[in-house]
Formats: C-alpha cells, sequence, structure tokens
C-alpha cells in the first residue's frame, strides 16, 4: 500500500528523513519496497482556464483553445485532448518550461496555427500515470497560481503490509504503529461517536457474514468535483478523483481505514436487507460487468434487487451521479472468510475487500461514517441525519493475554526489566489488567486481533526494543556428512555435470499427475487430491517430460533435450524409487555443415551417447513396449535397471520421433558411480589389426565386443568397429548373415612392441572369436 509521508506528519512526528522511516519500518517487520517524491514543483507552469475552444482548420484530432493564465492576456494553444470543456480549469506550460519527462516548452506552429505553450496531462507533470486527457483541476484553483501550491513536494512510501496486520492499512493505523516504535505521541482519534438509533429499516437475515451494519442519511448533497486538497490527498496514493461524495468515501478509508460505501437513496427500493445470494443471482456492479453470484455470497439489497456485494464493491443502479441529491452511507463489518471467498469465486478485488479480508478494526466503524458525514457535509453542503441508524452486534473484543516477565527475556535472547517490557506493550495500545512480580494480563486492543498468545507479545516487546539491539551469537556447529549429503553429491558429480556437459537442460515436474496421465500408466491415486490435474503419484518420469516438451513446442522451439533426477512411485505400493529420465526432439543443435545445408535429426544414436556419457560401457538390448516404435532395455551386469527408444506417434503431438529414456538412477550409480581411474599417456607406439569376419544376423555388436576384451588381453588396448556391410535378403555374396570388421589397438606400457608379440596375441583373439561365437573370419 502506498503513503504520503505529508499526512502521516498530520498525525505523528516523523523522522525528517524518508529513508529513516522506511528503515524503522522494515526493523520492525514492515517492509517498505519503494520511496518516490511526488510534486510539481516546476518552473512556468501555473494554472489556467479554459475560455474558448474550436476545431483545428487543418486536423481533424486537435483542437485550438483559447486560455486565461492571470497574466492580463489570453493565449492561444493547440491541444490533442478531447476530456476538457470550456471553464474548465488545466495546468498550462509556458514557453521556457522544462517538464519532468525533459520536454522543453517553446512557441510553435502546430499544423500551421501558432501554439503558445502546452496544456499538461498527469504523467506529463510527473502527477501519475494517466496521459489519455488534461488533468482537470479543481474549479477553487486560482489562475495564474503556480502549479506547485496545488501539488507540493511528497514522499510516498510503497509498503508492504502482511495479511495478519490489517490494522496498518490506513494512513490513521500506520502512523499509530510508527509512534509506538519511536515512542513519539500516539495519535488519537478525532471524530466523536455520533448518537445512535434503531435498526429501523435495516435487517440483517445473513448475520454470521454481516454481523454489524450501519447506515446515515445525507440529505441535499451537491455532487460536484472535490476541492484540491481532498483530489491531490487521495491521487497522491493512486486512487482516482470522481466526484466529492465518492473522494470523501475513499479519503475516509485511506485516513482511518474503515470502507465506507455511498448509495442514492432514491434509487433504493424500500428497506435494506443484508442476505445471501441467491443462486445465480445476476448483479451489475460499478465497474460496469455483471456478476452471476453464489449462494454463499453476502450481498446488500433492497425491497426488489441486490444493490450492492458486501464488503467488495457496490452497484451500478443505485450508485452516486451528478444528479444525486440524497445519499444513504453504509458502513459495516464482514466476515474476513466470507469476503476472501467472494472476491476469489467472482474475480472482483477492491481497496474495499483488501481490507475487510484482512478485518477492519470494529470501533472505527462508525467514527469513519461520522467522518464521512461531516465532509459531505462541509464539501457537499449536505444535512447528516442527527442519527446514525445500526443493526447487529459488533464482534466480541479480543481476549486478554497473560505474558511471564522471565518467559520473555528467554525467548528474547536478553534480559530485559519489567518496567521496560510494560512501556513497550502500552505503546503498542494494549492496557495491563492484572500483574503480579513474574507476570501481567494484557488488554488486547479492538484493531489488534493477531496478539492471541504470549508469543505474539514478546514479538511486539522484541520489536519495540529493537532487533538491531540483540547481540548475534553464533549458535551453528559443525555436522558431518550425512548419507542424504552423499547421495546428492554423488547424483550431481555422475549424472547431472555430465547430462548437461552434454547439452542436455534439467527440468523439474510435479510428482503429481492428472486424471488423463492416469488412463495410459497405473497409478497410486490419491485420496482427497485438489484438482483433476494432480489425482496419483506419477509412477514414472516419462509424462512430466512429455509436458516440458509440448510447452516448449509451443513457445516454438526447435529442438529439446532435456532430463530429469526425480522420485517415482511404483503401483501399486507407492515404493519410492530415484529415477533418471531423458527426452530428445528436433534436430541436431550444432550448425549444418558448409558442404551440407541438411540438418540431422535427433536419432536413437544420440540417446545412447547421452547414457554412455552417464555410464560408459552401459549395454543395450532389443525390447518389447507396446508405446515404442524402436525399444530398447538398458542393462548394467546383465540386470535390466531401465527402459528407451523412440516413442509411437500416438504418445505426442510432436513432430518428428521423440526419443525417451528411465533409468532407475539408484541402480545406475551403484553401478557407475566407482571412483575416477586415471592413466598415464601411452609413451611407445601403438600397432593396429583389424579382424573381419562374417557373423549371424542375430548376433550382436555388444557380444562380439565382450568376446574380444574378455579375458583380458594384457596388450590390447581398445577395440573399434569401422565397417557394417549388410545386404537385402536372399542378395549376400558371403552367404546368410552380415560382414563386420574391427579394429584392433596393441601397446605396451614399458616398451615397443615387436610384431611377433603382437601376431601371438592377435591370433588368440581370432580363435576365441571362432571357437565361442562361430564367426567366420574374412582373410
Amino acid at each position: 500500500m502506498k503513503f504520503s509521508v505529508n499526512w502521516l506528519r498530520e498525525f505523528v512526528d516523523l523522522p525528517k528523513n524518508p529513508e529513516e522511516i522506511a528503515e524503522l519500518l522494515t526493523r520492525a517487520g514492515i517492509e517498505t519496497k519503494n520511496i518516490k517524491t511526488r510534486g510539481a514543483n516546476i518552473d512556468k507552469v501555473v494554472v489556467s482556464q479554459i475560455t474558448a475552444s474550436s476545431r483545428h482548420p487543418n486536423a481533424d484530432r486537435l483542437t485550438v483553445c483559447e486560455v486565461y493564465d492571470g497574466s492580463g492576456t489570453k493565449r492561444q494553444i493547440v491541444c490533442g485532448a478531447t476530456n476538457y470543456k470550456v471553464g474548465d480549469k488545466v495546468p498550462l506550460a509556458l514557453p521556457g518550461a522544462k517538464l519532468p519527462n525533459g520536454t522543453e516548452i517553446r512557441k510553435s506552429k502546430l499544423r500551421g496555427v501558432e501554439s503558445e505553450g502546452m496544456l499538461c496531462s498527469p504523467i506529463e507533470l510527473g502527477l501519475g500515470e494517466d496521459a489519455s486527457g488534461l488533468l482537470i483541476l479543481s474549479p477553487d484553483a486560482k489562475v495564474g497560481a503556480p502549479i506547485a501550491d496545488l501539488f507540493p513536494a511528497d514522499t510516498i512510501l510503497d509498503v508492504e503490509i502482511t495479511p495478519n496486520r490489517g490494522d496498518l492499512l490506513s494512513h490513521f493505523g500506520l502512523a499509530r504503529e510508527i509512534a509506538a516504535l519511536t515512542g513519539a505521541a500516539a495519535p488519537s482519534p478525532r471524530w466523536a461517536e455520533p448518537a445512535r438509533g434503531r435498526a429501523g429499516s435495516i435487517d440483517i437475515a445473513a448475520t454470521r457474514e454481516c454481523p454489524f451494519f450501519s447506515l446515515r442519511k445525507i440529505d441535499n448533497v451537491k455532487v460536484g468535483p472535490s476541492p484540491q486538497w481532498l483530489r491531490a490527498k487521495i491521487e497522491s496514493v493512486g486512487v482516482r478523483s470522481i466526484n466529492n461524495i465518492v473522494d470523501i468515501s475513499n479519503f475516509v478509508m485511506l485516513e482511518l481505514g474503515q470502507p465506507t460505501h455511498a448509495f442514492d437513496a432514491d434509487k433504493l427500493k424500500g428497506g435494506i436487507n443484508v442476505r445471501l445470494a441467491r443462486d445465480g443471482e445476476k448483479f451489475l456492479a460499478l465497474d460496469g460487468k455483471t456478476y452471476s453470484l453464489k449462494p454463499d455470497n453476502c450481498v446488500i439489497a433492497d425491497q426488489e434487487r441486490a444493490v450492492g456485494i458486501g464488503g467488495v464493491m457496490g452497484g451500478e443502479e443505485t450508485g452516486v451521479t451528478d444528479s444525486t441529491k440524497n445519499v444513504l452511507l453504509e458502513a459495516a463489518y464482514f466476515l474476513p472468510a466470507s469476503i476472501r471467498r467472494t472476491a476469489r469465486d467472482l474475480n472482483l478485488q477492491s481497496d474495499a475487500s483488501y481490507r475487510f479480508e484482512r478485518g477492519v478494526d470494529p470501533d472505527t466503524i462508525v467514527r469513519a461514517s461520522q467522518r464521512a458525514a461531516e465532509l459531505m457535509g462541509e464539501f457537499a453542503g449536505g444535512t447528516p441525519a442527527k442519527e446514525i441508524h445500526v443493526a447487529g452486534e459488533l464482534p466480541a473484543d479480543p481476549g486478554d493475554v497473560s505474558l511471564s516477565y522471565e518467559k520473555c527475556s528467554r525467548v528474547i535472547g536478553v534480559a530485559i526489566d519489567q518496567k521496560t517490557i510494560d512501556e513497550i506493550l502500552t505503546r503498542f495500545g494494549l492496557r495491563k489488567t492484572a500483574d503480579t512480580s513474574e507476570s501481567a494480563t494484557w488488554k488486547i486492543p479492538s484493531y489488534r486481533r493477531d496478539l492471541q498468545r504470549d508469543v505474539d507479545l514478546i514479538e511486539e516487546v522484541l520489536r519495540g526494543y529493537g532487533i538491531d539491539k540483540i547481540p548475534g551469537r553464533t549458535r551453528g556447529r559443525f555436522m558431518p556428512t550425512s548419507a542424504a549429503d552423499s547421495s546428492h553429491d554423488v547424483e550431481t558429480l555422475f549424472l547431472r555435470d555430465r547430462l548437461t556437459a552434454s547439452g542436455l537442460s534439467e527440468v523439474r515436474t510435479s510428482k503429481l499427475i492428472s486424471r488423463s496421465a492416469m488412463a495410459s500408466d497405473k497409478a497410486v491415486e490419491l485420496r482427497n487430491p485438489l484438482s483433476e490435474d494432480h489425482v496419483a503419484l506419477r509412477p514414472n518420469l516419462i509424462s512430466g517430460l512429455l509436458d516440458v516438451l509440448e510447452r516448449n513446442i509451443r513457445a516454438g522451439a526447435e529442438s529439446v533435450s532435456i532430463f530429469e533426477i526425480g522420485r517415482a512411485f511404483i503401483p501399486p505400493s507407492g515404493k519410492e524409487e530415484r529415477h533418471l529420465g531423458i527426452l530428445l526432439w528436433g534436430n541436431v543443435e550444432s550448425a549444418p555443415n558448409w558442404r551440407s545445408q541438411a540438418r540431422r535429426s535427433l536419432d536413437l544414436f544420440d540417446l545412447k551417447g547421452a547414457l554412455k556419457c552417464v555410464v560408459p560401457n552401459l549395454p543395450f538390448r532389443p525390447g518389447q513396449f507396446p508405446d515404442f516404435a524402436l525399444a530398447l532395455d538398458i542393462c548394467s551386469a546383465d540386470e535390466r535397471i531401465g527402459f528407451g527408444g523412440q516413442l509411437v506417434a500416438s504418445k505426442s503431438s510432436a513432430p518428428g520421433p521423440v526419443l525417451v529414456a528411465e533409468l532407475n538412477a539408484d541402480l545406475l550409480l551403484d553401478r557407475g558411480a566407482s571412483a575416477k581411474k586415471f592413466r598415464e599417456l601411452g609413451r611407445y607406439p601403438a600397432i593396429t589389426r583389424d579382424i573381419a569376419m562374417i557373423v549371424p544376423e542375430k548376433l550382436t555388436h555388444a557380444e562380439i565386443l565382450r568376446e574380444i576384451e574378455e579375458p583380458a588381453e594384457p596388450l590390447l588396448e581398445s577395440a573399434q568397429l569401422f565397417d557394417l556391410f549388410t545386404t537385402k535378403e536372399g542378395a549376400d555374396p558371403t552367404g546368410s548373415g552380415k560382414s563386420l570388421a574391427y579394429r584392433l589397438t596393441y601397446r605396451a606400457k614399458n616398451r615397443t612392441l615387436t610384431n611377433e608379440e603382437v601376431t601371438e596375441a592377435h591370433a588368440r583373439i581370432r580363435e576365441r572369436l571362432k571357437r565361442e561365437l562361430g564367426v567366420t573370419l574374412r582373410e
């Protein structure tokens, strides 16, 4: 909420520097988000009055105004605004003026017509964000007066009020808080309660939602512009001026924190009934929209229809207009939970609902009505009724709270004497009703319903004493590394770091899945789901990764390479397992080769490459899964630890192949998280030999590679497949099967190998391949 420092000074003595005020509030738990200066201390900008207006001869959207600035001569101004009428008073920037936005004003011709200055909008003077038209000044403004006389310099504090401190949502309330924090004299209400009359024509049917309701009649009002001081005050904190009646209602809300509403009394039919809405009842609100109400929405109604949504917004049909003569002023107490529910259901937030949701001070309701009635009498010429009609009962005062002085010092961590504690709580408006040498009982003021326990009072003592006076103590101590820490470190080192280095991005998705996702996957259902989008625990990570893919495609992504490490819940028991999920889609992100402009799509080999960057020698086997066009079983030490492949087109709306894999991360880390081993670079030359063979069609590369490398040949450094030849069925010139060729590299660590040593080792491998796998070697 925005607060005017000038307005606050009317209630309490403030520190001279606004930064000191912000620091004081922030240390007391009331954060100040922003500090802005406001005012119109601009040379050569004065109040002027429009005396004549005509269309521009050469431009349809411009007008030519004749204005008087008090200098004795009239000026001709070309203007583009349309929200004025002859007789209005507006700001005039004379030639030589320099506006806050940097614009320098000089005499000029606009479309052939001379203009001797500029009529200004609020945004051009730095007085608001409205750029749609001229700033229309109060009729009381003196022609020729500097604009700074109407808009004196001010500082605006933008303060973040927590939901439990509804008492701070007014200038009076914040001034009272500042007085308590600084020890200054506390402001006291200046407005006595008026005489109360019987309920009369008020009937409260919804006593839970509205326990107290009041009305006061103000006759013979004259609706018109507000006086300049009133407009300046409400506009300084961002509230737009409408007319004197509405502005007074808003002013009282900003000053005292109690929302009020003014009805056009002549448009009401019969008495007022505070009731619950009928299901589907239609209501035309002041914002021009029609709302369909629910049975738990509280409404203010006359004998024919609803005329207001209680605590939220009034109705268009009974609102104050220029023709209004008699006003019926409402001030009430509404249940915060009811207002919060109504505002949420209707998606209708207002300044009034914002305060009622957080709770208003019951003791201020009638005083706020009195304050508004007095102002309407003074500035709208109205005659307030002698009595205010009330119905219902105000909420009971908060209960007393006992506080132990010893506990207060123990919780704060500093010994604070009893006298200081009493003084602090008294400054915050509490009153001691009983005490002993060890404790005291305190009466809680009506505006502090958040104080319910002794720890709440201890917090007030700490805020008043000053948290900066509490000496810091190092309470931290060394904690040994836990199993969870070690697990996270291993997870980061062997999974996250390697996958991100390979160009994948980590994502996080919800552990809860929607009912539509449950249709294709068995899952453990929640007993009390919050929504249809979160009804079960995810059995895998694939569905969440597919959702991320869909969002990225809608955002225009051409390639998606992502992974997630998270918990999956295996049905039917809901056993938790840590899984790694990977998804690839789109084109390879690297730029096309200059010799070939074709872009290659990500394929199954890219998926295998991403997995092998985690565990280098991870074996794959053909798998069978109904949702995969190409399926792989991912194994480790002959145990299946996951699956992967290319999804069938029906599983995703993405154009092109979608490749996914999911592995049990716990098993994967058990296999692959061994300590890194480093070896010296080879100092002696290597010798390579090739083996070409014809093998059965079903024999896999992994099986051949395992037979070459196991048992380990001491001199063999590496084996690499470099050729594969297959033909169409029945056209294989070498017989049945396929032809593969491997290049074997031999090297010794401590000497240069001889040709005879390499030949002997190579022969052993050739014989083992023929004997164990039945391959046919090609000489």
